[in-house]
């Protein structure tokens, strides 16, 4: 029963709140609830678009993943916008030069994305750790360097190549480039998907089979406390940033190395945003987080088949606003109801003993936390 309510009551309640804001959207859009759902649904059965949320969910469950870890500090690390195309942008400069043996090369480049999203991470770590400054202040002040610092770094005159109008990094070769999986007229994986769910399943090993992930845990939910049992709160908060700016590192590297080979001024950006929205869907949950990924890139391929059969595209963007907002609160209504029955369990194990406060069971250090 509580793993009902505590585990698969919030997302059924989300879904179906989702459900009924967006039906209410669409009716008042003029459309038929029934005929977009249906035009999203047949979708995923045509020409490459499986594949293609495939791989957009790839990016955005590493992006998720990164948001997620400071999130388990209780840091928002909303710098993984900047940190991803920083790491993006060198990696692709490093990769366009670098001339060593296939795999190796790839390697080298995957490294340099991991090593600078660490490094821009560093920055308002150090100066969290040191001076107080709130994270979310000095991420986003990062945020809009990291514009200026691509912009700089892929012109003419500095590492960019010109490529008709466009202005980019110089190719990556194919020793540094990730082969995908074929499947035919269905479209190809990119290579890297596999690394993107790899990283997912050390996330989950890290942070519930480890004594550095129980520490992490204990760090964001009472520094105080956690200090007191010797862990150096201080420390984790830098070892946490570090760890999200790495892995926000390598969001651009399943789309460089698989598919665009270069970093332009016109490449993709938002994907760190995007993370935050799907960490929040799967409550930092490995698993969780990956069934966000997909519906997020679901959605996103959805407003082309919705603008075939009539229905505004834009009705995409509220839907996923809705279901980021019906999760937080299905969410917090779980909680409180779990809360209410929690407090009327101990009134009646009170009343029971004549007023004797239970006591407490003894947890094992091997039990769950």
């Amino acid at each position: 029963m509580n793993l009902l309510r505590g585990k698969l009551m919030p997302p059924l309640l989300a879904i179906v709140f989702s459900a009924l804001l967006c039906s209410v959207a669409l009716v008042i859009s003029g459309s038929n609830p029934g005929t977009a759902l249906s035009a999203m649904v047949s979708q995923v059965g045509h020409g490459t678009t499986a594949v293609d949320i495939v791989n957009s969910a790839s990016v955005y469950y590493l992006a998720g993943l990164a948001v997620a870890i400071g999130f388990k500090m209780n840091l928002f690390n909303i710098g993984v916008e900047g940190q991803f195309r920083v790491a993006a942008v060198t990696a692709a400069v490093v990769g366009g030069a670098l001339r060593l043996p296939p795999v190796l090369d790839a390697i080298v480049i995957l490294l340099v994305a991991v090593l600078t999203g660490a490094l821009y991470a560093a920055i308002p770590a150090v100066l969290k750790v040191t001076r107080g400054v709130n994270e979310v202040i000095s991420t986003i002040m990062l945020n809009a360097i990291a514009m200026g610092i691509v912009a700089y770094m892929i012109r003419p005159d500095v590492f960019g190549v010109l490529h008709g109008n466009n202005i980019s990094t110089a190719e990556i070769p194919t020793a540094g480039q990730v082969p995908g999986i074929s499947f035919g007229s269905g479209g190809t994986v990119f290579g890297l998907v596999i690394l993107a769910a790899a990283i997912g399943v050390g996330y989950w090993v890290m942070m519930n089979r480890s004594r550095f992930g129980f520490e992490l845990r204990a760090s964001g939910e009472s520094p105080t406390a956690a200090t007191a049992g010797g862990v150096n709160a201080k420390k984790m908060v830098l070892t946490a940033m570090l760890l999200s700016g790495g892995i926000a590192g390598l969001v651009a590297m399943p789309e460089l190395l698989g598919r665009d080979h270069s970093y332009g001024i016109i490449s993709p950006a938002g994907y760190g945003f995007t993370g935050i929205a799907v960490a929040l869907l799967g409550r930092n949950h490995p698993g969780g987080v990956a069934f966000g990924a997909l519906l997020w890139a679901f959605l996103d391929k959805s407003a082309l088949a919705l603008d075939n059969v009539g229905v505004p595209k834009e009705i995409v963007t509220i839907m996923q606003g809705t279901i980021v907002l019906s999760v937080v609160v299905a969410y917090e209504i779980v909680r409180r109801v779990e809360l209410a029955a929690e407090q009327r369990r101990v009134g009646r194990e009170l009343g029971n003993t004549g007023g004797t406060p239970p006591q407490p069971a003894v947890a094992s250090a091997g039990g769950e936390s």
